[in-house]
């Protein structure tokens, strides 16, 4: 793995969490791993490129831009793409999209392009051309620079192949995952998720806890590339994680040791509750299939019943119903009210953070969140992560 060629990786980022998606590239130990527009970037090889596909909990792709040509017109950019070297990327025997965009170029039809980069593929490699391809070349064209990447994850990194059953207007994953990392969550402590829904955060957190990469379940598109070593793939899949000293771990706590037997050993554990029994139902399907069945519970009850865990204190986290599409919004001022209520009442010595579109409602908890922070884009919608310190 040592003779990979290194080239630029760009992680995709939610619009709103590019700092915390820097954060966490770096705490995996990606060297040099730089906050950008759109997302993150660092150079380095295939290697990496499954590394940050396995590892990474809140990137949505991974791209990696395998080389660049200048092109003014489509005769240039067909006689460059025909040069480019495909063989030592892209099989054969494996069909391809191309997606294109251009912006500032002589070259301003993305349609054009697009077809003169994928008749060079098929004419020159021999590789099939497929709308619904699962390895898809990314082409800008920007100021006459043509620059080419490739999908290397293939589905969104939030499908982890554990969910199968969601609830209404679900959280995705990546998007969990770093609201935790924002939230100073580090697999050391309980946390509580009283509207769970399908149980994302409860899962998230339970993962992290067990050192479990997001990535272990399903497949990528790189396992498709002419770079891909599948001997080389089992054994990083088979290395501890968070990585060993010297590749980042110094940045990562260690996971904790979960439901020990032993004296003196903690016990974390994650307790999803929710007053929709299909909500509950599909909660315990998605822990079971994620493998975190042991450390999780999930209850039907109302917040308004929900009480703390024995043990220490840790984190509380929801993403309740925002009510966008709700002419009367009193039931959902009812609702935060009684969710605060109960954090006030019962959750002394924890931190709370819930996730909504709509500051009044945020407001109407009556919780002392810090001020209010930097929007998020959360299928179409801006929301936002509101935090408490430790509640006195």
């Amino acid at each position: 793995m040592s003779s990979s060629p290194t080239f630029e990786i760009f992680l995709v980022a939610i619009p709103g969490l590019e700092a915390a998606l820097t954060d966490e590239a770096k705490a995996c130990g990606f060297q040099g791993a730089k906050q950008v527009p759109g997302g993150v970037r660092f150079d380095g090889g295939w290697p990496e490129v499954w590394r940050a596909n396995l590892q990474l909990r809140g990137a949505s792709r991974v791209l990696a831009r395998i080389g660049s040509f200048h092109a003014a017109h489509l005769a240039q950019l067909d006689k460059r793409a025909r040069a480019f070297p495909w063989k030592t990327i892209l099989r054969r025997d494996v069909a391809v999209s191309v997606e294109t965009t251009c912006k500032k170029s002589k070259i301003y039809h993305s349609g054009a392009a697009t077809q003169r980069i994928a008749t060079a593929i098929n004419e020159e490699l021999g590789a099939a051309i497929a709308d619904d391809a699962a390895v898809v070349i990314k082409a800008r064209i920007e100021n006459d620079l043509v620059t080419l990447s490739i999908d290397t994850s293939g589905g969104l990194l939030h499908k982890r192949g554990s969910k199968q059953a969601t609830a209404k207007a679900p959280l995705r994953e990546t998007m969990a995952a770093l609201f935790l990392r924002q939230c100073g969550y580090t697999g050391h402590e309980p946390v509580v998720d009283p509207m769970c829904g399908s149980g994302t955060f409860i899962i998230e957190a339970a993962e992290i806890a067990l050192g479990l990469p997001p990535g272990r379940n399903r497949s990528f598109a790189f396992e498709q590339l002419a770079s891909f070593d599948a001997k080389a793939w089992e054994k990083m899949k088979s290395l501890p994680f968070p990585p060993p000293q010297g590749d980042g771990a110094s940045l990562i706590p260690p996971p904790p040791q979960v439901e020990g037997p032993g004296v003196g050993q903690p016990r974390v554990h994650f307790y999803g509750s929710d007053r929709d029994a299909g909500a509950v139902k599909s909660s315990k399907a998605n822990a079971d299939r994620a493998g975190v069945s042991t450390i999780t519970t999930f209850l039907q009850k109302p917040v308004s019943e929900v009480t703390p865990p024995d043990g220490p204190p840790g984190l509380v986290i929801c993403n309740p119903p925002y009510g966008t599409r709700i002419g009367d919004k009193k039931p959902l001022h009812d609702l935060y009210a009684a969710f605060g209520h109960t954090m006030k009442t019962r959750f002394k010595g924890w931190r709370i953070a819930i996730i909504t579109s709509d500051t009044s409602l945020a407001k109407s908890t009556g919780l002392p969140f810090k001020a209010k922070p930097a929007a998020v884009l959360h299928g179409g919608l801006r929301v936002y992560l509101f935090q408490t310190d430790v509640l006195g």
